[in-house]
């Protein structure tokens, strides 16, 4: 009896466990399928689609450019690029024609070499193009990188060559004439007693033309500089300013600064004076209420100039900032919230205001969507009269064909090769940015234009405008 009774149990125990594990390799297959079948099949997301124009290569060596994108009082947008080691240029776009030229060629407008002469090159328009009620474009030219050849003499205590500053220059699309108005901060006799070992490059220009006054931000030291029109003459204003800022100019024409400590420095042109006052958020210091490590300010003012919008590259959320102020009297910022949703975001020199009176964005974060991977540029927009922020969707390429990715790197006349790895295809076989939106502006009739690297390139969004 007791072996009879044995058996059974030890029968339907074993019948128990294959049960279990078939019903658990079923369910652990199940539970794959299910993982499978999560990953989204179509863009979870929406798509901002923008025609793709290259920029002439000759241009650039890096396929690259940064903040320098603006629209002309023309309608032209112009693009400034960078060419390590030779040059840099500003070059129109036609949106009629689609067609690009080289407007101003700084070597040849300052009388530099035209050939590559290394570090000491100007190697990039890197300024925000700031337009003039005259339509004037005013840009600055600013030192590149040292060259793997140059990195190396250096290795070996060699001298490379040296980089005596960037210049201040206009170009006027009306007459099609540039203008050289100088080198803000020299490497002259007085810098080098001062142990300076390269002149100052140019990172901001702009221009208060009823004054004729010029606000100048130098790089790598970030001084902030005044230019008279009458005298020609440059002269420092003092506050060090943060990373790579803007001037703004506001309603009571003070040129207006983010200090090196997240305060707010002011010209006032009246008074002859500069005051520095503190940058609050909800009663805190602005540094303080940011964290540490938020880098590089970018901000825009109103067409009224009382107000301006702020973001920083590193840093989700977008600020309002009232500028109506006495000079010395705290200023007050106001957080509008995340642009978006997201980690590790980057957005450089994309905040800009739209003839509809809304602020617009670009901003990248991870692709953690399960749609693809690398990362997403949204395009985002925040309507003050709702006081309200929207995810518009991620910028994406209409014409992949606008450049032969499949033709390989090309060579520029050094031989080296130019990286083409800025974009990245999603499930779908959308092209979409991968390596970095660097700048975006919203022309007069609403249309968004940004710029991308890898290979350099101008985007004009198509499926939407900034209209009401």
């Amino acid at each position: 009896m007791y072996r009879q009774h044995s058996r059974v149990p030890v029968r339907r125990g074993l019948q128990l466990i294959s049960a279990l594990v078939v019903s658990a390799l079923m369910a652990g297959g199940a539970s794959l399928a299910v993982a499978q079948q999560a990953k989204p099949t179509t863009s979870p997301f929406p798509y901002v689609k923008a025609k793709a124009y290259y920029l002439p290569p000759e241009t650039s060596t890096e396929e690259s450019g940064y903040f320098s994108l603006c629209e002309g009082l023309n309608g032209k947008i112009y693009v400034g690029t960078a060419a390590y080691g030779r040059n840099a240029y500003l070059v129109e776009f036609d949106p009629k024609t689609e067609k690009m030229r080289i407007v101003l060629d700084v070597h040849k407008l300052v009388g530099l070499p035209l050939s590559a002469t290394g570090y000491a090159a100007q190697s990039k328009l890197h300024t925000r193009n700031f337009v003039g009620p005259s339509g004037k474009i005013y840009v600055g030219s600013k030192q590149g990188y040292l060259s793997q050849a140059e990195q190396a003499a250096v290795k070996r205590g060699e001298k490379v060559p040296t980089y005596l500053g960037g210049y201040v220059l206009t170009y006027d699309p009306a007459t099609d004439v540039a203008e050289n108005l100088g080198m803000p901060l020299p490497l002259n006799d007085a810098r080098r007693a001062l142990g300076k070992k390269e002149g100052e490059g140019v990172i901001d220009v702009t221009a208060d033309e009823s004054r004729g006054l010029i606000y100048v931000v130098t790089c790598e030291e970030q001084h902030w500089m005044l230019y008279d029109v009458k005298t020609r003459k440059f002269r420092e204003l003092g506050p060090i300013v943060r990373d790579q800022p803007n001037t703004i100019i506001d309603a009571q024409g003070r040129g207006t600064v983010i200090t090196a400590d997240y305060r707010v420095a002011r010209y006032n042109p009246t008074t002859d004076k500069v005051t520095v006052s503190p940058l609050v958020v909800d009663g805190k210091p602005f540094a303080e209420f940011l964290g540490a490590n938020r880098v590089h300010p970018d901000w825009r003012i109103t067409p009224d100039g009382k107000t301006a919008y702020l973001q920083l590259l590193d840093d989700l959320r977008m600020f309002r900032i009232d500028l109506t102020n006495d000079d010395g009297l705290p200023i007050v910022a106001t957080n509008l919230g995340d642009r978006v949703r997201g980690e590790h975001p980057d957005s450089r020199g994309s905040i800009c205001l739209g003839p509809d009176g809304r602020v617009y964005s670009v901003t990248r974060v991870d692709n953690q969507t399960g749609f693809g991977t690398g990362y997403l540029h949204h395009l985002v927009r925040h309507d003050p009269a709702k006081n309200s922020m929207e995810d518009l969707g991620v910028l994406t390429i209409s014409n992949p064909g606008f450049f032969n990715f499949a033709a390989g790197r090309i060579k520029n006349p050094d031989g080296t090769e130019r990286p083409i790895h800025g974009y990245h295809t999603l499930p779908d076989g959308t092209l979409t940015p991968l390596h970095v939106v660097m700048s975006a502006i919203v022309a007069r009739d609403g249309t968004i234009y940004a710029t991308t690297i890898y290979p350099f390139t101008l985007m004009k969004v198509e499926s939407l405008r900034a209209t009401r």
